[in-house]
């Protein structure tokens, strides 16, 4: 899917901690045996390729208020804030940024749709 969401649109933005994000991701496939070692470094390295120099300082009062309001992680609220930020729809998998950020967040399905 995440294919599909490129094809569609391939300027990605990201909050500067979009790394750890993915690799704790990443960590879970490996673990799991759903990704290879080398796999796992590939989906890396291509999504530092996507993301390029198109990832962002996020302000510490717009995430809390974003906590302030949800059930969402700190983590999570960066990514809603970078997204109200830059004024562009968060493309995401993550059920409960779904559910608290429906004017914002849209599933990869819906927005390839």
């Amino acid at each position: 899917m995440a294919e599909k969401v490129w094809e569609k649109d391939a300027e990605w933005a990201a909050p500067v901690l979009w790394r750890s994000e993915f690799r704790n991701v990443l960590a879970g496939y490996i673990r799991k045996g759903l990704l290879t070692r080398s796999a796992a470094l590939n989906a890396f390295r291509r999504a530092e390729e996507a993301v390029g120099g198109l990832e962002f300082p996020v302000d510490t009062e717009k995430v809390l208020d974003k906590v302030d309001t949800s059930t969402c992680s700190a983590c999570d609220c960066e990514f809603v804030a970078l997204s109200e930020n830059l004024a562009v729809p968060l493309v995401t998998s993550d059920s409960r940024i779904l559910q608290n950020f429906p004017q914002i967040a849209i599933t990869s399905a819906n927005f390839v749709a």
